[in-house]
């Protein structure tokens, strides 16, 4: 059995299709549909049972001898989200619960990190302490969970890995409002204005943009590879800029109007202008998934968004 926390949201919807794919369904799928919408991302998926976040622990040690794997996909991920305290208990406190008990039945925990952890990135993007300064309480409860993982005072006999997510994009995002990638946002503009709005300077904005479907298959490699443990970024190591994604908008659809808007104040200071995944750790482990093109993923999730909505239908 396979359990897959925030199963129900953006990147953890997208997994359990990838399990399905590869011909899992004996797969109970944990979150909370506090955004009722949600549902909608497991129309189409084949899994055995849903179960509340909030009630997964009261059943864990009944499960738990039927378990191989969890993927703790669930989190907020809401960068902009000021309340620490509820921030870290859903992030922090839960995952460290989730962990010790994977820890003491010995099921194997495949977590989702974060870019976010290296702030700025003044000092690299290397899964190492130096490079890590986080600019926001999400990020940090990213980082800090990292770190308890690290520091774990037990042995731990399963495998256990964590996956920094770059700047991951594509279908299943619909409920994810501000939260959801720019090309979501681009093509909402498109498909109602014509207009495209960017912020200025966008071109020196640089990202390391990753299709969901790469993220799906480094979660499989390392569930087929139970021997790689650690930490590792999930990224393309290429960046990219948001004007960039506005040119593959422009030469898919003529007609859009690329206008420039001032960048907010709310976001000064807090922002990540650069990231670019350093692969040596996870390429070290022998991982050879190759990474979809930002000009082929943005054109493969736009054909989504013009026949879904970008939902998997």
């Amino acid at each position: 059995m396979i359990v897959v926390t925030g199963g129900a949201g953006f990147i953890g919807s997208n997994l359990v299709k990838g399990l399905n794919d590869a011909g899992y369904e004996d797969i109970i799928i944990v979150d909370n549909l506090k955004k009722s919408e949600k549902h909608l991302n497991m129309n189409r998926l084949k899994f055995t049972d849903y179960i509340d976040k909030a009630g997964f622990f009261d059943v864990f040690d009944e499960i738990a001898p039927e378990v191989d794997i969890v993927f703790h996909q669930g989190a907020c991920s809401d960068t902009m989200e000021t309340d620490g305290k509820y921030m870290m208990e859903n992030n922090y406190d839960y995952s460290c619960a989730l962990f010790n008990n994977c820890v003491e039945n010995k099921i194997r925990f495949i977590y989702a990190s974060s870019a976010s952890v290296y702030g700025n990135g003044d000092n690299g993007f290397r899964e190492e302490r130096e490079c890590e300064y986080p600019l926001n309480v999400y990020a940090f409860s990213k980082f800090i969970f990292d770190n308890y993982v690290r520091r774990f005072p037990h042995p731990v006999e399963s495998q256990v890995a964590g996956l920094r997510y770059f700047n991951v994009y594509g279908q299943q995002e619909n409920h994810k409002g501000r939260m959801a990638s720019v090309i979501r946002h681009f093509f909402n503009q498109y498909r109602d204005t014509k207009e495209i709005k960017v912020f200025e300077g966008s071109s020196e904005f640089l990202r390391d943009f990753i299709y969901v479907n790469d993220v799906v298959k480094v979660n499989l490699y390392l569930m087929e590879n139970k021997d790689v443990r650690g930490i590792y970024n999930c990224g393309t190591g290429t960046c990219r800029s948001f004007a960039d994604i506005a040119d593959i908008f422009r030469k898919r659809y003529p007609d859009a109007k690329i206008s420039e808007i001032p960048f907010p104040d709310s976001l000064k200071g807090k922002y990540q202008k650069y990231t670019q995944a350093d692969l040596t750790g996870l390429r070290g482990t022998g991982c050879g998934v190759q990474f979809t093109t930002l000009e082929q993923g943005v054109n493969a999730y736009l054909d989504i968004l013009e026949k879904t909505d970008g939902y998997i239908i």
